[in-house]
């Protein structure tokens, strides 16, 4: 059974073999290329040098370009769920050809549990190779920019992705096994993969330890280090306060010094036409306005000393929905299919 198996698979694994070669050499490339730059923007700040523009320039060279290779590792489990592990079963009952495999005193669970072990361990060591050199290659400019929690970032490094593999492989192929057609299953696999990837983060993610939460005092000075002031719907917010070495994961509305929400007509009297002080900033007037006013905002935040056990936390969320996902086609392949 695992022969055929392989025999089955032999296309796919050598194109992803080929694909993985291609990825690993231009890493590795890469990886040596920021080590090289890290050793000269070191050196210039050893001299005595502009260290922080050039460690600006460092960062500002490299930063994109990991950013678009983490988004491209992102979709390597979406792509493996759909293109290995939806057509794995589906195709197989789409023609009829598990009845001949069935007749030959192989089980239906060992045909869907050799199919899953083979076919989905290729899927989980492609990712984690490709996590493992990007990891490698990216870590001088990781340690320096300190965003070890970045949406992105953090789902493209280190064990989290051997997750998502095991996962998006095995939602594709219960999902080809449920649908028994290979193209509505691989569209359904990219639909549901996408679903989970975009919840996890923004609803899961923040929650998987307590925050630190933290009082701090809106002055003009902080107010300006915000990245942004409202919002489209015309809410007293501040957007983009950050915490040295920590991620900011919840920001509330601003108050005042009571606890209450700033209201609506006071944020926008600073917002849309503050007094003319001639403040600079990147808020200017609006900033000296509001710090005038003595509100606070409560922030919360999950310091960087707390990333690895949020990387063992959501890789064991996402294993346990894998073996609860492989349970349930077990029983559809031994109950439902005939």
């Amino acid at each position: 059974m695992i022969r055929l198996t392989w025999r089955q698979f032999r296309v796919p694994a050598l194109a992803g073999l080929a694909g993985l070669v291609l990825l690993g050499a231009y890493l590795v490339y890469l990886g040596v290329a920021i080590r090289r730059d890290e050793q000269s923007y070191l050196s210039r700040c050893r001299t005595g040098g502009d260290c922080a523009g050039a460690l600006a320039q460092f960062l500002g060279g490299y930063q994109n370009t990991l950013l678009y290779l983490a988004g491209l590792l992102a979709l390597v489990p979406a792509v493996l769920g759909m293109f290995w592990g939806a057509p794995l079963v589906a195709r197989e009952l789409e023609t009829g050809t598990h009845r001949l495999v069935w007749n030959q005193s192989v089980t239906r669970t060992r045909w869907f549990a050799v199919k899953l072990l083979v076919v989905g361990s290729a899927a989980v060591t492609v990712t984690g190779l490709a996590s493992l050199l990007l990891t490698w290659a990216a870590s001088p400019v990781d340690r320096l920019a300190g965003d070890r929690f970045g949406t992105i970032v953090f789902g493209a490094r280190n064990v989290v992705p051997l997750g998502y593999a095991a996962f998006g492989f095995v939602l594709g192929t219960v999902t080809g096994a449920l649908v028994r057609r290979t193209l509505p299953a691989m569209a359904l696999t990219a639909v549901a993969f996408t679903l989970v990837q975009l919840l996890v983060p923004n609803v899961l993610r923040p929650h998987l330890m307590p925050p630190v939460t933290v009082t701090r005092p809106m002055t003009a000075e902080a107010i300006n280090e915000a990245r942004a002031l409202g919002s489209l719907t015309g809410a007293p917010v501040v957007k983009g306060l950050s915490v040295p070495d920590a991620w900011v994961s919840e920001v509330s509305e601003l108050r005042t010094r009571d606890g209450r929400p700033l209201s609506g007509e006071a944020f926008d009297r600073c917002f849309r036409d503050p007094p003319r002080t001639g403040a600079t900033g990147t808020f200017g007037d609006a900033a000296a306005c509001l710090g005038r006013l003595d509100l606070h905002v409560r922030l919360s935040f999950q310091p960087n000393r707390r990333y690895w056990a949020f990387q063992w936390r959501e890789l064991a969320i996402y294993l346990a929905l894998t073996g609860l996902l492989a349970g349930v086609g077990r029983w559809w392949i031994r109950r439902r299919v005939t």
